[in-house]
């Protein structure tokens, strides 16, 4: 076994990894960037390297820096994590070239499973059935919207080299094909230095479902169940689950061993997950499922299987890389009970998931997961690097009380500083069809608006944040605010005002509410016609309220202040990003929707759409550009009258 290992990686993998180095005794090197000098995993490894500046092209993917990082520091071996390096087969073979060892597949499997397009032509060899689909080198436009026209839409086009739902795009006329041709192409460019794409049939009712398989370098491998991943937005996975709703063991065997055999065919040594798509209709069946792909890595999302079989698969990576075979047979891997994971980030959920960026002033995670996280309260999430905060994973005896406790741990987190997705996590444990096990990978789009409605605010919340925004209540309340000021006091929240009066110590008329409160150790006790606990907050002119599984945010403004200064004729960057394609020019007319350029944060691609029907009056900036949040991007004639 090693002493030490580097961390190629950053972030909850890097802090995963290191977790259980420590648990065997090995010794871990983390790297940093500029940007995460103090990041959890840095703090949290035996020591660290610096290798770069922010950007990933200047650190995290420098494969030279990080093998004389390790070769500095006497790692013995370098673990890729997922992302990043993890899948580049010529960091393999300079690992194994610096004498050093590669703590996941052969150079030579990842090249056979890297590009889709090939990787399908191997598996198609090896008896493993795989979607009907262009997967040929011919990439020129009409050439490929002939293809397109030929397999039939709906057609999915995919970056060969790609994945995390990156250079995707559903293309249900052929009307459309072009545009979504282009944007793909440049989403695989930008993301992984490779334009080409494939075309494939798309399944209409498709579910997504993937083994997680483990090979050694005595020629064994073994699957250890499915994984179903269903529940997406945007081709990204949201909430994980294992065992999948429906499966039986007929169905789990064959494609079990169909994953081992896609394996075996390249010989493939330690983790990887063999990703299926599979036609939802009518149940699951034998012949009802064929592969997508291979991700030679880890998965973000192996804590469910985890859960389930009571394996801890980076210690199968680290023994398998030593020289160990496979640690259990085919037949003594358990499957116990079933398990969530939900994913929580930084990102608008209203604004059509655009990832956010901004403080942790507050952090608090849910009891009863295992929570697996890179940042602390405290910390920043940065536009450099996926803004993934949190996963959040449950286990339970069945699948109803699993999903319950996925929907207490999301309830009681608490997340202040900036906007998260928890409340649509919320919504989506709710949601009557997946708590019935009706899964695939249109749910999340069709019942969208739903989805994402989160209701009217709680009225006991909304006044917990007035009290929040005038430093209310206070911990002792015999020192309350009407011993030195007026009685009532005003407060303008999202441009309301509300009225605030003391009826004496810590308690308070809100509008129509009445409520006392008593401290709860960091939080309080409200008693408002029931009693519960909520925990306030105030950072700058921003207060949250959390109680009761809900979470009610508001801005301190000043009255008269609008939400909606630009009045339609602007419009802004939602994030910071690249401005990636400017398709508007001053004076061009446009109808409503049309798209006038593309901003790409965080490696996807946005589109920045007219909000009405109009004439361009400006453009502001051009492609190529950075800009902030907020930035000025184009202008449109004011409207007349």
């Amino acid at each position: 076994m090693f002493t030490k290992i580097l961390i190629a990686n950053r972030g909850e993998i890097a802090c995963r990894i290191i977790d259980t180095a420590r648990k065997m005794g090995v010794a871990t090197v983390a790297v940093y960037s500029d940007a995460d000098a103090n990041a959890r995993h840095v703090a949290l490894a035996d020591e660290a390297v610096r290798i770069g500046a922010a950007p990933v092209g200047e650190s995290y993917l420098l494969g030279d820096v990080i093998i004389q990082a390790a070769l500095e520091t006497g790692a013995q071996a370098i673990h890729p994590g997922y992302g990043f390096l993890s899948e580049n087969p010529d960091f393999a073979d300079k690992i194994a070239a610096a004498g050093l060892t590669f703590i996941g597949p052969s150079a030579s499997a990842i090249r056979a499973m890297g590009l889709k397009d090939a990787a399908k032509a191997l598996m198609e060899q090896a008896g493993v059935p795989v979607v009907p689909g262009y997967h040929g080198a011919n990439q020129d436009p009409a050439f490929l919207a002939e293809r397109a026209a030929e397999i039939g839409y709906p057609v999915l086009i995919k970056a060969r080299a790609g994945g995390g739902g990156k250079g995707m795009r559903r293309v249900d006329d052929p009307a459309d094909f072009a545009e979504n041709l282009a944007g793909a192409a440049r989403e695989g460019k930008a993301s992984f230095g490779d334009a080409a794409v494939l075309i494939e049939k798309y399944i209409l009712n498709p579910r997504h479902i993937e083994i997680q398989v483990f090979g050694d370098n005595h020629g064994e491998a073994v699957y250890l169940h499915e994984r179903d991943c269903s529940l997406q937005r945007r081709h990204q996975k949201v909430i994980e689950e294992a065992p999948a709703p429906g499966m039986t063991e007929a169905v789990r065997a064959a494609m079990g061993q169909a994953a081992v055999k896609a394996a075996k065919a390249i010989g493939y040594s330690g983790a990887g997950t063999v990703e299926f798509i599979v036609d939802g209709a009518g149940g699951l069946r034998e012949n009802g499922f064929w592969f997508m792909e291979m991700n030679t890595r880890l998965q973000v999302e192996h804590p469910v299987t985890e859960a389930i079989t009571g394996v801890d698969l980076v210690e199968w990576q680290l023994r398998v890389a030593a020289g160990q075979p496979v640690p259990l047979a085919q037949e003594d891997i358990p499957l116990n009970g079933h398990a969530f994971e939900a994913r929580i980030y930084a990102e608008d959920v209203a604004r059509d998931f655009l990832p956010a960026t901004g403080h942790l002033h507050h952090l608090k995670f849910g009891t009863g997961a295992r929570v697996d996280t890179g940042v602390r309260q405290g910390d920043d999430i940065s536009p450099f690097y996926d803004p993934m905060i949190a996963k959040l994973t449950v286990h339970g005896p069945d699948r109803a009380i699993a999903l319950a406790s996925l929907g207490r741990a999301l309830g009681e987190t608490e997340i202040a500083g900036l906007t998260t997705n928890i409340g649509f996590l919320g919504a989506l444990c709710r949601h009557s069809g997946f708590a019935q096990g009706q899964v695939d990978t249109g749910l999340i789009a069709r019942d969208l608006e739903a989805l994402r409605d989160m209701g009217t605010p709680n009225p006991a919340l909304r006044a917990l944040a007035a009290l929040a925004a005038l430093n209310l209540p206070n911990p002792q309340p015999h020192a309350g605010f009407t011993q030195w000021a007026p009685l009532t006091r005003h407060v303008v929240l999202e441009g309301e005002d509300i009225s605030v009066t003391s009826l004496g110590p810590n308690r308070f008329q809100v509008g129509d509410e009445t409520l006392q409160l008593a401290p709860a150790g960091p939080a309080w006790r409200v008693t408002a016609g029931r009693q519960f606990t909520a925990t306030l907050l105030r950072f700058g002119d921003r207060v949250d309220v959390f109680a009761q599984g809900q979470h009610y945010g508001a801005t301190i403004t000043q009255p008269g202040a609008s939400a909606d200064e630009a009045g339609g004729d602007t419009i802004r960057a939602p994030m910071p990003g690249l401005v990636k394609l400017v398709s508007a020019a001053a004076g061009q007319v446009v109808k409503k929707g049309a798209a006038l350029m593309v901003l790409e944060a965080m490696k996807m691609e946005h589109t920045m759409a007219a909000p009405r029907d109009g004439t361009i009056a400006a453009v502001h900036v051009a492609a190529g550009a950075q800009v902030i949040d907020g930035a000025l991007l184009l202008e449109m004639e004011p409207q007349d009258g």
